[in-house]
């Protein structure tokens, strides 16, 4: 019986994806990625070839489609630093310091194979125009190339799962056609409040051989802010939303 109603609700989404183009595809996959305005909790583990690793926790909130801050909750060493984007632009707030110092997307925050454009995340469709659609068996795979030269990658081969239409795989190339990494989504899981997507993003790349980069979600939901959270101004301020 189970298994017939999942063939019923695949044949009714079948003609959905269908009559939908490139981009909205992508926009459908945004959403259903996480909602528009969210608050989430990361875990990001750096492994090193040897075995060791190093952890971070964020707490990390989006509104709209390109404006994120995060907030380092540990290690002891981190803990209070917070990053914010804005479009293209990102800012690194650390309390020792006591201004925010600008980043680029290509950097990384935690030195980890994720850079800040991977952990400072906005839509997709914010980012890049859908070049291409490819349709195979279980998935239709995307050919994105970046709306500007801001973007930290110039194209995104994305494969797409069909029946649920979230990310699967997506391979990240430089401008000259060379791979910089992979990105594996893992282990879709029921959120809440009709939010179910990957808990789970992998990655690993040719150019920094033996390591890898995990990211895991946890009470990610919907939530609305002031838009003055996500100024300069405020940076200093954000431990005040734990509290």
């Amino acid at each position: 019986m189970k298994k017939l109603l999942w063939l019923i609700l695949c044949l009714i989404a079948l003609p959905a994806v269908a009559a939908m183009d490139g981009t909205q595809i992508l926009q459908k996959v945004d959403r259903n990625l996480e909602p528009e305005s969210y608050e989430t909790y990361r875990k990001l583990i750096d492994i090193q070839p040897d075995g060791t690793k190093k952890e971070y926790v964020l707490y990390t909130m989006k509104k709209g489609r390109d404006k994120l801050l995060a907030l380092f909750l540990s290690p002891p060493s981190d803990k209070g630093r917070a990053t914010l984007r804005i479009g293209d632009n990102m800012w690194l707030y650390i309390p020792d310091v006591g201004r925010p110092v600008r980043i680029t997307s290509l950097q990384s925050v935690t030195g980890s194979i994720f850079n800040n454009a991977d952990i400072l995340r906005v839509d997709y469709s914010a980012e890049y125009n859908v070049e291409a659609v490819e349709e195979q068996k279980d998935a239709l795979v995307l050919s994105l190339k970046a709306k500007t030269g801001e973007v930290a990658y110039d194209k995104l081969k994305m494969w797409v799962d069909k029946q649920q239409l979230l990310p699967v795989t997506i391979e990240a190339y430089a401008a000259s056609g060379m791979l910089i990494k992979t990105l594996r989504f893992k282990d879709v899981k029921d959120f809440g409040g009709g939010i179910r997507r990957p808990a789970t993003l992998e990655t690993d790349s040719p150019l920094f051989k033996g390591y890898k980069s995990v990211m895991l979600w946890s009470a990610l939901k919907k939530a609305t802010f002031p838009d003055e959270i996500f100024t300069l101004n405020y940076l200093p301020r954000v431990q005040e939303l734990r509290k």
